[in-house]
């Protein structure tokens, strides 16, 4: 094998490198955001390494086959693709690469005919107009105006609250607030009981770790001196902002709609987008990010190989 790449467990540190290479792909999806890579990275087996100009990133798939997120950065295509079909060789397994709308034709330009794409619809990142997210404005978003109008009634003491990354003092006894909600959030909804709600709480307890370290954003929604909501995001590319995490107690009304305006009117007023992920296939949140009314869907696709 005359290219063979090293994968490694991806570190706080790879981040100085990684991102320079995710920021000339520019691409939109989650999946190209460091923090995302990495807080997920125990739950998918995720690793990476660096091929020239290319950031390479792998995780576990199904038996006998494994994933391969279209890489980030800039040369041969086909080469690079080339290289992941013998990295999967050289681990006994099947290469599939995951790709976007735009990266599955760069597959399809490189190997014509020689992967079948398939959709997949759990997968696809709900991406929304940021001023129409903080604005509400319309008769589609009358209900979410309704609830934080009752949130503001029920709540006359309310307060909002940037997470403070450059007060240390302040911002670690933020985020040991966050913490304590995350943990009864969690033992409201049953998450011992739930393997998928198990691995989410994992993934956000690494985001609040290391918050500052990741360049976060956070934003804190309080009745009464108690924190009832919080959510955790950042820049994604040129355009668009990603929400990370997004707690609420769901037995305060309004709480959820009342700090994603906040917190997009704080941070994420100057980009044209909001990604908020996916719905990994779970019904309620499926309908609760439609119920935003997003401007696009991002689509996903396995590419195996025929």
């Amino acid at each position: 094998m005359s290219n063979r790449i090293d994968f490694k467990e991806i570190e706080l540190s790879d981040k100085e490198w990684a991102d320079p290479l995710l920021a000339v792909s520019d691409y939109r999806a989650t999946e190209y955001c460091f923090t995302t890579l990495y807080i997920w990275a125990g739950m998918f087996g995720t690793r990476i390494a660096r091929y020239r100009d290319w950031l390479l990133i792998r995780s576990d798939g199904d038996e006998g086959c494994a994933n391969y997120i279209f890489p980030a950065g800039s040369g041969d295509v086909q080469e690079v693709l080339r290289i992941l079909e013998e990295d999967a060789e050289a681990i006994g397994r099947k290469p599939v690469f995951w790709a976007t709308a735009d990266t599955k034709e760069l597959i399809e330009k490189a190997f014509p005919g020689q992967y079948e794409l398939t959709p997949v619809r759990k997968s696809f990142d709900y991406i929304y107009e940021t001023e129409r997210m903080i604005s509400l404005t319309g008769k589609k978003y009358q209900p979410k105006r309704n609830f934080i109008s009752r949130f503001k009634t029920q709540s006359p003491d309310w307060s909002y609250e940037r997470i403070l990354s450059d007060n240390p003092s302040e911002c670690s006894s933020q985020l040991k607030e966050c913490l304590a909600m995350t943990d009864e959030w969690c033992a409201l909804n049953g998450c011992l009981h739930n393997e998928s709600m198990q691995m989410e709480a994992c993934a956000v307890r690494i985001a609040l770790r290391d918050f500052v370290a990741l360049g976060l954003k956070g934003g804190i929604l309080r009745s009464g001196g108690r924190i009832v909501a919080y959510t955790i995001g950042e820049r994604l590319n040129s355009d668009t902002f990603i929400v990370h995490v997004e707690k609420a107690f769901s037995d305060v009304t309004g709480a959820y709609p009342m700090i994603n305006q906040c917190f997009l009117a704080h941070e994420a007023s100057g980009l044209r987008y909001v990604n908020r992920e996916d719905d990994a296939g779970e019904e309620g949140l499926r309908k609760a990010k439609l119920s935003y009314n997003p401007v696009l869907m991002l689509e996903k696709y396995l590419a195996v190989r025929r």
